[in-house]
């Protein structure tokens, strides 16, 4: 095509002053400058009635983000995590899912889109170009960032249009809160739950394998047996968790070998029971060594003496196993005299 053919308005201007001047290439600067089509207004620009028009829109959508994050809010307190609703083409659905991602949505949606509307029709649209500038930030720079920062927030009118920036604030200020519920999904308060098993005063002794009542007789002298509290079946819904607290390993050592007093106390003819759950971040123990009575947790080597009220001799354990207090009942079975003395567990002490 040639110069012939072009469109006088698009041919560039001959003065560098016109509306939408631009260079030529020369051999110092062989790229021409393509120039700035002239701007035209928009019509919020020239006209305050429909700037206000715009101004009322962005806050509506700032009002509905507001009130779908009330909504996100009230769906996770009042509606059933079992609830199933029909949606269409979908099927059926959990509603509880379904009315936190329609109410989260809508929250999100309405923040966005208020803000590409505010940036469209009533922050200053005009396209300004700027020469290339050395990186590093010279006073010079410092001083024109701090001035566009200005104009920028001048030009934003945020602190002429009110409505919108209360609005604004306001949908930010409540977004946040749709995280916070959600941290109820996280379970309940542990209050002292941690602190308390199921073992207690009466208690039988119950062998994991065998899921019979353990007699003296059941233990041998150099042995490891695990064991239950009474009552507590696999198919539980709470097995996993009450069983990671009250596991236990019975072992039997002659009284002679025990050396601390309070384990000789709280055994039974040298049976003592202590905490399978290793402290250091829970690895069940299954390692014995009967010659050393020493117990070994297969995870990070954390090895206690069952001989010395369980203390830590080696590895990154914390501290001793706590220890269960036993007895025997009128029928002739080990049983619980009372709880753990100390909360079982990894880094217990550090958490509460």
């Amino acid at each position: 095509m040639s110069s012939q053919d072009i469109p006088e308005e698009n041919l560039p201007a001959e003065h560098a002053g016109q509306p939408g001047a631009v260079s030529v290439a020369d051999e110092k600067d062989p790229f021409a400058d393509p120039g700035l089509p002239p701007h035209e207004h928009r019509i919020q620009d020239i006209d305050e009635q429909a700037a206000k028009r715009s101004e009322r829109t962005v806050a509506l959508l700032f009002t509905l983000s507001m009130l779908a994050t009330v909504g996100f809010i009230a769906a996770f307190v009042a509606i059933p995590h079992d609830r199933s609703i029909f949606v269409f083409p979908i099927g059926h659905v959990s509603a509880l899912n379904f009315a936190l991602g329609l109410t989260l949505g809508a929250a999100l949606f309405c923040i966005g889109a208020g803000a590409v509307h505010w940036a469209r029709t009533l922050m200053s649209d005009a396209e300004i170009a700027d020469e290339r500038h050395p990186i590093e930030a010279s006073p010079e720079v410092r001083e024109k960032v701090h001035a566009d920062f200005k104009q920028g927030a001048k030009e934003s009118v945020l602190g002429r249009r009110k409505l919108i920036r209360n609005t604004m604030f306001g949908a930010l200020t409540l977004v946040p809160l749709s995280g916070v519920v959600l941290l109820r999904d996280l379970g309940p308060l542990p209050e002292s739950k941690l602190r308390h098993t199921l073992w207690k005063n009466g208690t039988l002794l119950v062998n994991m394998n065998t899921n019979e009542p353990l007699r003296p007789s059941d233990v041998a002298v150099g042995s490891l047996t695990f064991a239950k509290p009474e009552g507590l079946e696999e198919h539980d819904e709470e097995f996993q968790t009450e069983i990671a607290k009250a596991a236990l390993m019975i072992v039997r050592i002659q009284p002679d070998n025990i050396k601390d007093r309070r384990e000789l106390e709280w055994s039974h003819e040298g049976i003592v029971a202590y905490s399978k759950i290793c402290t250091h971040v829970g690895c069940p123990i299954s390692l014995y060594e009967q010659q050393t009575h020493h117990v070994l947790c297969p995870c990070h080597q954390s090895t206690f003496d069952l001989s010395d009220g369980a203390r830590v001799i080696f590895g990154p354990a914390g501290h001793a196993l706590p220890q269960l207090r036993i007895g025997v009942s009128d029928e002739g079975y080990l049983q619980a005299l009372g709880d753990f003395a100390e909360p079982v567990g990894p880094a217990f002490w550090e958490r509460g």
